[in-house]
Formats: C-alpha cells, structure tokens, sequence
C-alpha cells in the first residue's frame, strides 16, 4: 500500500499503516531507526501513563521483549489487589508503538494489555475494560463506537510584561498576544509523528493574571478513532502535554478548577455510532433515530457516568461555577449549555456552497468525507477524568439507549427546544422536576449515582464488581475528606484547588 508524502510518523512511513505490525516488523524498525531502548507503557490503576524500559541488547532480546512483554506487580498498580499473588503479564499492542520524542536515548514505546496468570484479560485493567464494554455493543448492535476529545489544560507561567494576559480573552488568539504557542505547536508535532490523530489544538477562552503568575488555557482536539485507541489518545496526550510544558520550564495542568476567576478546565468527548463505515448517527432530515437513542442512552446514564468523568471535588465547583458547565440532564443542537450537544457537521448541501463563495470563479472539487463527519458530544468530563472507565461508560450507555423501548420519550422530554414549555421541557425546568434531571453536586452524590445504577455498568462483565467498589470508595473518602472545605469555617475552593491541581 503506498504511503501517503505527508505521513508524520516515522513507524507508518517505514513499516506501512499500523494495523499490519507485528513484532518482526516493530525490530526491523528498531535496526533500522536505530533506537537503543524499548519502553513498555501502560495505564495503571490511578490512570496515569507508567513505564518499563529495557536496553536494546540484541535482535533476540528486542523480540523476546516485543512478543512476551513482561511479569509485573499488579498489588503496585492496582489498589485491592493481594500482594501474596499479584503477578500478571504485561503484553505488548503492537499496533500501538511509536518512537519516543522525549528521553535520554531514541526509543520505541509500546503500549501494553494486562493478562491474569492464566492467559485471561485482567478484567479491572483499564484497557481491558474500555475493550470489553466496545466488543459488548458491537455484539448486541452491530455498530461501532467511534470517539475523540476535546482537551482543555493550562500552561502557568510569569506574567508577560510587553502583552499583559487580558481575562478571559484567549480563545484562538494569535501571538504576541497569544501565550504558549510554542508549547502547543510541539504538542501538535509530536503527538502526529506518534500516530495520534489531532484535528487541530487553539488557545481556549481562560487566562487568567494573578501577581506572581499568568494562567493561560489552551486546547487540544483529537479525531474519531475507535474506543480503545480514543481512550490511548486521550492518555498519550495529557503525557506529552506535560513533558513538553516541562521542557520550556511551565508547568500544565488539567485540574477542573483552577481559580475562581476563570474557566475550568473541561474534557468533551464526541462519539458516533458507525455500521460498514456509514454514520448511523444521521440521516437525510439531521439527528437519526440511531442518534436520539444514542443521546437517551447518555442522558439516562449521565449522573452515574460522572463517576468517572468528573472525579474530585473541584469537578462539583467547575460545574456549579461555570458559565458553560453543565448541572441539568438535557440536550440540544448547537447548544453548548446542554450537558449533550449535537454540533455542526457541515450538513446538506451548504458547504460546496461557502466554498464557492468564498473562492469565486475557482472550480474547487468538495469531496464527501469518507464517514459523515457528525457527532454527538458529551459535555460532561473535566480533566480529571478516568478516561477509559469514562469510554467503556460511555459504550454501556449507549447500549442502553439503543435498547431500551422508552429512549426516543426520553431524548423528547430533556430536548433544550422544548424550554419554556411546561409539558416538553426538560423537568428540571419545573418545580416539579426530579433530581434525576439534575447532575450530582458532590462526590458523595456521584457515588450514590453510580451505586444505583452499577448493574447496568456490570452486565455483561464489562465493569467488574470489585473495579465498581473502588471507584465508589475513592469518591466517598473524597467527599468525607473535604466536607464543608469549601464553606466560610474550611479552608475555601483555594485550598481545594490546590489539592487537586495535577489530576489525570
């Protein structure tokens, strides 16, 4: 297959597209790249990017660690497991290797699936988890998940004595005004040569000066991939985000909340549902049937899923605080106060249109995308997000939405279109509406959420019982941590803030 002049990625360039590698391939890359280390990668039970690096030695050593991986401590990376027999297998995918842009020595990264002693998946691994809940709905619909984010970090730095950081004036500036430009433009190269598929990356609408320091916000935005690579990109990401911030001496966070007089730091995700490459998620007439059911399935499993999308407690002052951020269970189109939107997608017949107009008398060819481009957005994640157990969610979700014989009612009753009317508008709206309607307020009250509805997220043993309990535990001893921190006798959302400054 020829490979397209423009491909970034070395591995893609050398070896042709990463769905045919295999561990001959990746060694042959490793001679004739000459990279000196191999790192095995993986997520671990906290969320974050780990690794194990092994020397380049020999062709027999670089294959032997390609093909078998590792024996590892699974009591140091997963909380609850026995330390008395913690052994399991960390195993190379080696589609998903890349040539390490950052280190001492030029290396080749692979990430890595986690095995039990017997052979089987580890079912409370992050990546088994996002895998499990993808094969579930593709064997209940015969549909795909297709997913990306949006991701929003900060970049802290001294303020800037020549172009002094305006409030709340950032969203795509250009420089000089721009700050962090530089830190974004390496993120977008790096990321590209690595095989993540970046749409584009913009400075976003927070800064903020303060006297010691400036905090501008920035944005990356990824492409629709499958489940599992989404969930890849999205850790890959916030990895390279850090280290290249590192490396010009900033430092970046993705906290919720980083002051009170800005812009949280939000995490939306957009998925669409994909049968033989066709967008079942629209029609000719907009949204399709597929795609309301997809909205319901969202809507229905929203204040559960907030368990893993929104993690800490300043995620619950993000949402209370923020003008964009949203606390009702509704949706809209081209809405961004509904906790789902269904954004522009250059429908119909307007974009051959625009072209022409903005280019007269230049015949220029507008050819259909290969998968229509529309989505449905999640509006609900911060950067503290679990971002596979968020994914694999999102996938049980949307089988129940799929399957359940009351969506379409649903996706009708919490429509934004029917604000103002008594009968169509979402409860939340009336005096009547039901908490149900409304997002938790608390960790504690996620928890709860999530409690109630766990069957759900274990059918089918996608999330296993004893992954569920964790999760609930670490959200109630945060909310038991910080109980009336943020009220006049604690110590304020600042000292919040502080502790929970590098999340994810």
């Amino acid at each position: 297959m020829a490979i397209d002049a423009l491909e970034p990625d070395p591995l893609v360039r050398l070896l042709g597209p990463s769905t045919g590698w295999d561990a001959a391939d990746l060694v042959r890359a490793v001679e004739q790249l000459q990279l000196r280390q191999v790192n095995l990668r993986y997520v671990g039970g906290d969320g974050r990017l780990k690794t194990l690096a092994f020397p380049v030695g020999s062709r027999e050593h670089v294959t032997e660690v390609l093909v078998r991986g590792e024996r590892v401590d699974g009591s140091s990376i997963f909380t609850g497991t026995d330390a008395g027999a913690s052994d399991v297998y960390l195993v190379p995918r080696h589609r998903t290797a890349f040539v390490n842009p950052f280190g001492e020595r030029p290396s080749l990264d692979v990430l890595c699936s986690f095995y039990d002693p017997s052979g089987a998946p580890l079912p409370y691994a992050r990546e088994q988890v996002v895998r499990r809940a993808a094969e579930v709905l593709e064997e209940e619909t015969g549909m795909t998940l297709e997913a990306f984010g949006e991701l929003e970090y900060y970049l802290v730095d001294e303020p800037d004595p020549l172009y002094p950081v305006e409030a709340e004036r950032g969203y795509q500036e250009s420089g000089p005004f721009a700050k962090g430009e530089r830190v974004r433009e390496q993120v977008l190269g790096h990321l590209t040569a690595m095989g993540v598929q970046v749409k584009y990356v913009h400075g976003e609408v927070g800064s903020i000066l303060e006297d010691d320091r400036q905090l501008v916000q920035h944005e990356i935005e990824l492409r629709p991939v499958l489940l599992e690579q989404a969930a890849d990109a999205l850790v890959l990401t916030r990895w390279v985000v850090r280290e290249v911030a590192a490396s010009h001496g900033l430092e970046a966070t993705f906290a919720p909340l980083v002051s009170d007089q800005g812009a949280g730091n939000g995490l939306h995700v957009h998925s669409r549902l994909v049968r033989d490459g066709v967008n079942e998620t629209v029609d000719d007439d907009g949204l399709s049937v597929t795609g309301r059911r997809l909205v319901a399935g969202y809507l229905s499993a929203a204040r559960a899923l907030t368990a893993f999308a929104c993690t800490v407690p300043t995620s619950y002052l993000r949402l209370e605080l923020g003008e964009e951020s949203p606390e009702e269970v509704c949706w809209g189109e081209q809405d961004r106060t509904g906790l789902v939107r269904v954004p522009l997608a250059w429908g119909g017949d307007v974009l051959p249109g625009m072209v022409a107009h903005a280019n007269p008398g230049m015949p220029v060819p507008v050819l259909p995308p290969t998968t229509h481009p529309q989505t449905v957005e999640l509006r609900l994640g911060d950067g503290s997000a679990d971002v596979h157990l968020l994914l694999a969610g999102m996938a049980v979700a949307a089988r129940q939405g799929l399957a359940d014989p009351g969506s379409l009612e649903l996706a009708r009753r919490l429509s934004t279109a029917g604000r103002g009317d008594s009968d169509d508008g979402p409860a939340g709206d009336s005096d009547e509406g039901s908490a149900a309607d409304r997002l938790p307020a608390s960790c504690g009250e996620s928890a709860d959420a999530l409690e109630a509805a766990r069957g759900l997220f274990e059918a089918h043993g996608v999330f296993p019982p004893a992954l569920v309990d964790q999760v609930l535990g670490q959200l109630r001893e945060a909310d038991e941590a910080t109980a009336g921190e943020d009220g006049p006798d604690g110590g304020g959302p600042e000292e919040l803030v502080r502790r929970y400054w590098h999340v994810a």
